[in-house]
C-alpha cells in the first residue's frame, strides 16, 4: 500500500500488551513505509517508557485500574476515567487516524471508545483465550476483532472474528543460534537436560519459592537450572543463596537474551501470559504453566487450560507449585519420549506470521473506508 495513512495504537501496562502493539506498528511500517504511527499509553506505565524505545511517539492518559479491595480509592479512579475519555477525544481529533487499533491494558477502553465516538474504524487484538471487561464492550463497534483462540465466539460477533495469533517479539522469531551456542552463552553442560524457569518481573514469586523449596535435591549431575527470578525478587534471592553455590543452576533477574534461553531449554515454566503462550507455541517448546492468581478474571488459568486439556502443555496450579513443581519438571525433562509429543502439540496451535496479518487487515480496512 503505497498511500499514507495515520494509525493510532493504544493499550499497555505490561510487556504481553506492549510487545505485540509494537510489532504491529512494525508491520505496518514495512508494508506502509509512509504511515504515521501514534500511540495512546497510560502515564504512569510501562509504555511511555518502552514505546518511545521502539522509535515511536505515545501521549499519554491519566487513567488507572479500578481497586477491588480499597473501594473509596475508585472516587479518584472514576474522574481520572473521566478525564481519560475527554482526553482520548481530543487526540482522535487532533491526530485524524484512518484506523485506531487496541491491544488491552488501561488506555485502550477511552481511546477505541473516543475513536468510534468519531467515526473512526477500530480494530480489537484480543489476546487472551477468555476476553475481557473492555474488550466484550469495545468489540460492539468494532470493524475486526483479531484473536489467538479458538471458540472466541463466545464473546465476539463471530462474522468479526479473525484468527491471527498475537505477535511475539521479532528476536525470537529469528532464532540463529544452535543449542550447543546457547547453552555454552549460560556456562552450562550440554549433556544436562535444561529447564528454564520464567515469571516476569512482579509474577515469580510462587516459581521462586518453588525453586528455593526444591533446589537442593535437583539431580544436578542430570538435570540444570536457568532460573529468571525477577527483579524485584533479587535481594531476597541473593539473601537466600548467599554462601550457596550450584553449578547446575544460572540465576539472574533478568534474561537479556531470551533467544538464547528458550533455544537452551529442553522444558520451559512459565506464568500464562498470553504473550508467553504464544512465544512456547512458535518455538515447540515443552511447557509447564503456573496460572498467576493475580489477574484480572483469572485469565491466566483459562489460558493455560486451552492448552492443557489439548496435552500441548501441563498446568500446574499457583497454590500446589510450591509443594510439586520442580520434582514435576525434573520429572518431565527426562522423559524423551513426552517431550516429544509436548513438543508437537504445543507447535500445532502455533499462528505465525501474526503481525504481518494484522497489519493487512488493518490496511484492506483502511483501503476500503478511504474507497468510499
Amino acid at each position: 500500500m503505497s498511500s499514507k495513512i495515520r494509525l493510532l495504537v493504544s493499550g499497555g501496562g505490561t510487556g504481553g500488551h506492549i510487545f505485540p502493539a509494537v510489532s504491529i506498528a512494525n508491520a505496518v511500517k514495512e508494508k506502509c513505509p509512509q504511515a504515521e504511527i501514534l500511540f495512546v499509553g497510560a502515564e504512569d506505565r510501562m509504555e511511555m517508557e518502552k514505546v518511545p524505545a521502539a522509535g515511536y511517539q505515545i501521549v499519554g492518559l491519566p487513567i488507572s485500574g479500578f481497586s477491588r479491595t480499597r473501594l473509596w480509592k475508585n472516587f479518584k479512579v472514576l474522574y481520572r476515567l473521566v478525564k481519560s475519555l475527554y482526553k482520548a477525544r481530543s487526540i482522535v481529533k487532533k491526530f485524524r487516524p484512518d484506523i485506531a487499533v487496541g491491544v488491552g491494558g488501561y488506555a485502550s477502553g477511552p481511546t477505541l471508545w473516543a475513536a468510534a465516538r468519531c467515526g473512526v474504524p477500530t480494530l480489537i487484538q484480543e489476546q487472551n483465550s477468555y476476553a475481557g471487561v473492555t474488550n466484550k464492550l469495545l468489540a460492539s463497534k468494532a470493524v475486526k476483532i483479531c484473536v489467538a483462540y479458538d471458540n472466541m465466539e463466545r464473546f465476539f460477533p463471530k462474522e468479526r472474528i479473525v484468527l491471527t495469533g498475537n505477535p511475539v517479539r521479532q528476536s525470537l522469531q529469528e532464532i540463529t543460534c544452535s543449542r550447543e551456542e546457547a547453552i555454552a552463552f549460560f556456562g552450562l553442560d550440554p549433556k544436562k537436560k535444561t529447564i528454564l524457569i520464567v515469571g516476569g518481573s512482579l509474577g515469580a514469586r510462587t516459581l521462586n519459592q518453588s525453586v528455593m523449596a526444591a533446589i537442593d535435591h535437583i539431580p544436578g549431575h542430570e538435570v540444570q537450572l536457568i532460573w529468571q527470578s525477577g527483579s524485584y525478587y533479587e535481594a531476597t534471592i541473593r539473601a537466600a543463596m548467599k554462601d550457596k553455590h550450584y553449578d547446575y543452576v544460572v540465576q539472574t533477574p533478568f534474561i537479556a537474551r531470551m533467544d538464547m534461553a528458550y533455544k537452551a531449554a529442553d522444558l520451559v515454566v512459565s506464568r500464562a501470559g498470553a504473550g508467553s503462550i504464544s512465544e512456547l507455541c512458535l518455538l515447540g517448546k515443552p511447557a509447564i504453566l503456573v496460572p498467576s492468581p493475580n489477574v484480572a478474571e483469572d485469565h491466566q488459568t483459562k489460558n493455560a487450560m486451552a492448552l492443557s486439556e489439548k496435552g500441548a502443555a501441563l498446568l500446574v496450579p499457583d497454590s500446589e507449585a510450591v509443594n510439586r513443581l520442580i520434582d514435576t519438571a525434573v520429572e518431565i525433562v527426562q522423559n524423551d519420549t513426552l517431550l516429544e509429543k509436548m513438543h508437537q502439540r504445543i507447535l500445532a496451535l502455533a499462528q505465525r506470521d501474526s503481525a504481518a496479518r494484522i497489519a493487512d487487515i488493518i490496511l484492506e480496512i483502511v483501503a476500503e473506508r478511504k474507497s468510499k
